[in-house]
């Protein structure tokens, strides 16, 4: 109960683990500072690993696939050992995409659900297990964990209007995630910036050219986010990162009003894809709502252009002026080029680079570390591959030894993740194979987070996010996470976990069910690995550490989850000894799982 209630507080807080950073040393990258602290042998640790060797340790390998996948499993880690870092990210770049997408699957429940109950399809929580189950089960981890860390930065959410009647269109937005996931920079900012659901969230869906007669003006609500949150950010950085600085000692900024205004005007004269384009109600209305949302094609197909409503006066923007049009205005061209402005902007590298890091690997890098990606971003050209491969491999993330023992290094698991990775170590079965995952969104009962479910445009946290009153706070550290931590989520997610252990999680199969889809296998099988170590309890605890703490629990953790494992024994009245040896067998081993998941050690990935 006790580590219960510090979750509450500011136990996952990163700088609470130790002490202060050392900012000058972390923020040097100085390759020949090879002693020190922990933050400085991690910032010296060199340009490069050598990528084709094989992890050191199992776990090396499993702190590696929590990085990249939404938990390390015994088979993963598994393979991992025997084909090394660089095989294993090429068969991932290589994997073909799912033969079941979202958009399918959503599609296969809606026609399922509205043939059992006339006028009830699918919905929002179709979408969630579809999500869960690509997280759960899907084969390629790496573009399925990228397109999840990408939908937290280039943000659609179903809590909009936008999102919440077009499911099946947020199902294609995050298929599109997926298949950009390792493409090129350039070709995902188009796909995010051309697909419906976001033109419709962000406002430039049906967006008009101005008109001095009635005033109108174009929509600035996507000129601004795509700059802002997408690109370039709101100040001009180093290739490291840090800010570029005027003569007054101030933060540049890379844009202001003129240039939204005049980005704008490019988003002008883009709507609906439908059999009537380019007509004037196609442009207004698109197909009907009657069947758009459900099975035609204008929440799922790329926005298309409409001359006659696209501004024909010159447009003017980070330094680019594109000029009046003396005909008919070119939608195509103008975005064009307008979106290989943004994409050669030198801030690009830094700005997406160093939330990916975020994302996936630690809330406070170093600037040598986010030049080092950077670096490798724009070397390749804007490739997502090249990104991604510099942010797993960097020294700073593969140095398990200082990472372990830095005071600033890690991240805050977000819920998603923590959850995704308990199921994933533990070891699963659905019933029916979809992996039916309810939304989990509500904050008391819950995870206070759901897929694709963001509040606003600025994701569930912001990048700079700092706890205030912290210790986090007072190291001059980030915790992006922690935005979503307050006391009634903390108990909140102790609750959900809780229960998860007895009764798994989600839908009772698809109508037919009796038992929630998800549970754990030790639930249901008596024969399972975790149960035969339930009369070992020091064991148990070393094999929760492997696999979900990369074996990295501390002594005292482990010390306080043995000791509570083998006080439970059960002595029922009237039942059986073999009845009382399996009660105690799946009591012990819950309980050890429970405390492990909801320990603030567990909840920081380091």
């Amino acid at each position: 109960m006790r580590r219960i209630l510090v979750i509450g507080v500011l136990g996952l807080s990163l700088a609470a683990c130790g002490g202060g950073r050392d900012a000058s040393a972390s923020d040097s990258g100085d390759a020949n500072a090879l002693s020190g602290t922990p933050t400085q042998r991690l910032a010296a640790a060199g340009a490069a690993i050598d990528s084709t060797v094989t992890p050191a340790s199992r776990q090396e390998a499993a702190r590696f696939l929590t990085q990249a996948t939404f938990g390390p499993t015994e088979p993963e880690i598994d393979h991992l050992m025997a084909i090394g870092y660089e095989a294993w990210l090429k068969e991932q770049f290589d994997a073909p995409l799912p033969t079941l997408s979202h958009q399918a699957y959503w599609e296969m429940r809606n026609t399922a659900l509205n043939a059992a109950n006339p006028g009830h399809g699918a919905g929002a929580d179709e979408l969630v297990h579809s999500f869960w189950a690509h997280a759960l089960a899907g084969p390629d981890q790496l573009r399925q964990r990228l397109a999840f860390a990408l939908s937290e930065i280039f943000v659609v959410s179903w809590a909009d209007a936008c999102g919440a009647d077009n499911i099946r269109g947020v199902a294609s937005y995050l298929d599109m995630l997926g298949r950009q996931s390792f493409d090129n920079y350039r070709s995902l900012l188009e796909s995010v910036t051309l697909h419906p659901v976001m033109g419709c969230y962000l406002s430039h869906l049906r967006n008009q050219k101005e008109d001095s007669a009635t005033g109108r003006v174009p929509d600035e609500n996507f000129a601004r986010e795509i700059m802002q949150l997408f690109s370039i950010g709101l100040y001009e950085l180093q290739t490291d990162g840090s800010l570029k600085l005027d003569g007054n000692g101030q933060p540049i900024e890379t844009y202001n009003a003129n240039d939204i205004a005049g980005l704008a005007k490019v988003f002008t004269g883009w709507s609906w894809d439908c059999p009537t384009w380019p007509q004037e109600g196609c442009f207004l209305w698109g197909e009907g709502r009657s069947d758009g949302s459900a099975t035609g094609r204008q929440f799922v197909n790329n926005m298309r252009p409409y001359s006659r409503y696209h501004a024909s006066s010159e447009k003017r923007f980070l330094g680019v002026t594109i000029a009046a049009a003396s005909f008919f205005p070119s939608p195509e061209g103008d975005l064009s080029l307008a979106l290989n402005t943004l994409a050669k902007h030198p801030n690009v590298g830094p700005f997406i680079g160093r939330q990916l890091i975020q994302r996936l690997v630690t809330s406070n890098p170093s600037k040598a570390y986010v030049q080092r990606v950077a670096t490798a971003f724009n070397q390749s050209g804007g490739s997502m591959r090249a990104l991604v491969r510099a942010v797993l491999l960097d020294p700073e993330a593969r140095n398990t030894a200082a990472a372990l023992s830095s005071t600033t290094f890690g991240k805050v698991r977000e819920p998603i993740l923590k959850l995704s990775a308990v199921l994933r170590g533990v070891g699963i079965h659905s019933d029916t194979g979809y992996f039916l995952v309810s939304p989990t969104q509500e904050p008391a009962t819950a995870l206070n987070q759901a897929p694709l479910r963001s509040p606003s445009v600025f994701n569930f946290f912001r990048p700079g996010f700092v706890p205030p009153s912290s210790a986090t706070a007072n190291a001059g550290l980030v915790a992006p996470e922690m935005q979503l931590v307050h006391e009634t989520s903390a108990a909140g997610y102790a609750t959900f976990m809780s229960n998860l252990m007895f009764a798994g999680v989600g839908a009772y199969g698809f109508g037919n069910g009796t038992r929630s889809d998800v549970q754990f296998n030790f639930n249901l099988d008596p024969t399972d690995g975790w149960l035969k170590l339930s009369d070992q309890p020091q064991v148990l605890v070393d094999l929760l550490s492997e696999r979900l703490m990369y074996g990295a629990m501390p002594a005292a953790l482990k010390a306080e989850i043995v000791k509570a494992v083998s006080a439970v024994e059960f002595r029922v009245p009237g039942a059986t000894t073999a009845e009382q040896v399996r009660s105690t067998a799946l009591t012990r081993v819950r309980s050890a799982v429970l405390l492990t998941a909801v320990s603030p050690e567990f909840q920081v990935q380091k």
